[in-house]
């Protein structure tokens, strides 16, 4: 199960933004990683440069490798629609995505690792892929041995109110992916756009 397991932090400075953690180190060091610091001077990027950027950021964002990425891209391009906001709607399909998106984990790599070791449940299926696609109306769960388990319930934050397309049932600890979401739903700094770009080079 390829995933990114350099440095975290590195990758957060490189783009400005806290994609990959909680960004305590930006206002330290918001400068970009390299030998000699925010002294030294960086060419203005190109058109091929800040595509491929925008492209990187998506991939660490949602914790995928090049070969997934694309696929997922080319399923997008198949879809009726903008083949860019298919490819969010596709991302944030993700059983991985969901799980963080619920509140069930603190991060997409948690998520990804409570998916992993056979923690969560799909329609009462356990599922240990990451990049499970959900339809309308799956519901996410724990398995019943999980629900037990306190150092994993005790994450759960339960699912922030402006992710419309999902559907948090607490008492129950259940969520359900009510539909593909909008594009203006989704929070993420991505200019979906320019990947679009980029792959039709």
């Amino acid at each position: 199960m390829a995933r990114y397991t350099g440095p975290k932090t590195r990758i957060s400075r490189r783009f400005g933004e806290p994609i990959l953690g909680n960004g305590k180190w930006l206002t330290k060091t918001s400068f970009p990683p390299g030998q000699h610091g925010p002294s030294k001077k960086r060419k203005a990027l190109g058109e091929y440069a800040i595509q491929l950027r925008e492209k990187q950021k998506a991939k660490y964002t949602y914790g995928l490798l090049e070969r997934q990425f694309r696929n997922t891209f080319d399923d997008a391009a198949r879809m009726k629609g903008v083949t860019g906001e298919n490819l969010i709607k596709l991302l944030e399909a993700r059983l991985d995505n969901t799980v963080f998106r619920l509140g069930i984990a603190p991060s997409r790599p948690a998520a990804r690792q409570l998916v992993a070791h056979k923690h969560i449940t799909v329609n009462g299926e356990v599922l240990n892929v990451p990049s499970y696609r959900l339809k309308t109306g799956d519901v996410i769960g724990f398995k019943e041995k999980s629900q037990g388990n306190v150092s994993i319930t005790s994450q759960i934050k339960g699912k922030n109110p402006k992710f419309s397309w999902l559907e948090w049932n607490d008492s129950e600890k259940t969520g359900t992916f009510i539909s593909l979401p909008e594009r203006e739903s989704v929070p993420e700094n991505i200019k979906e756009q320019l990947i679009v770009e980029l792959y039709s080079k």
